[in-house]
């Protein structure tokens, strides 16, 4: 079993900010693959599903980002997991709008949602970082974290959250490489450079497996997904 945590700030007022793309990402995979309905549990949401023969436990922390641990903690003590049976997607001020890394263990990059995951569960877990871009000095840095998406960032929102919906059993079966191409692709930025040396442990190598080629998402223009975008920019002109 994987328990896969995206970060984020629950209510409406947080909902279209930056620092809630790991939620939007866990609403992607959950209706892509549909997973059963969100409900109450662990001071979080959850929704259950299978990917890549796995069984998967998505959480969306309710306890406000700097407590995201509170939730993520109580949810792998109560199914006895290891670090390395959890993944959490969140937001990277260092990365570029709409590039994506993989990462197993490190520090927390003054992430404050990372810091708290890092304090209740250990260090040594896979991370999807979803790039948000720097605002370019650090006293702007606070309102672009949590300032919403403008309209011109659904040029790249919409086909990265697709794209992570659409492929995330190629990160659930190890293969990180081959699902940040996807990424790239979904995004336009090619080849995708970006995946970093991960620890491999002796669960890990179990499920790894090959995984079929698949023609890189196109942004949504029906359905639950589209409907979700509309919400998050509104209507291209």
């Amino acid at each position: 079993m994987l328990l896969v945590a995206g970060l984020g700030n629950p209510g409406p007022r947080y909902a279209n900010q930056r620092h809630n793309i790991g939620f939007m990402a866990a609403d992607a995979i959950a209706r892509r693959h549909s997973f059963s309905s969100w409900s109450k549990k662990f001071k979080g949401e959850i929704a259950e599903g299978h990917l890549a023969g796995e069984k998967v436990l998505l959480i969306k922390p309710q306890t406000f980002m700097n407590l995201s641990g509170d939730a993520v903690g109580e949810a792998m003590r109560f199914y006895k997991l290891s670090p390395a049976d959890l993944i959490v997607i969140y937001d990277e001020l260092d990365l570029q709008p709409g590039k994506a890394r993989i990462k197993t263990g490190g520090g927390h990059g003054g992430h404050n949602g990372i810091k708290s995951i890092d304090a209740h569960c250990g260090k040594d877990y896979r991370r999807l970082r979803l790039g948000i871009g720097h605002p370019g000095v650090k006293e702007r840095v606070n309102n672009h974290v949590l300032g919403d998406f403008a309209k011109s960032d659904r040029d790249w929102v919409e086909p990265l959250l697709e794209a992570v919906g659409e492929n995330f059993a190629l990160m659930v079966s190890g293969d990180d490489s081959s699902f940040l191409n996807k990424l790239a692709l979904a995004v336009g930025n090619g080849a995708h450079g970006d995946q970093e040396p991960k620890k491999k442990s002796a669960k890990g190598q179990s499920h790894i497996r090959a995984a079929r080629s698949a023609k890189p998402a196109a942004a949504p223009t029906k359905g639950p997904m589209a409907d979700m975008l509309k919400k998050l920019f509104g209507n291209k002109d």
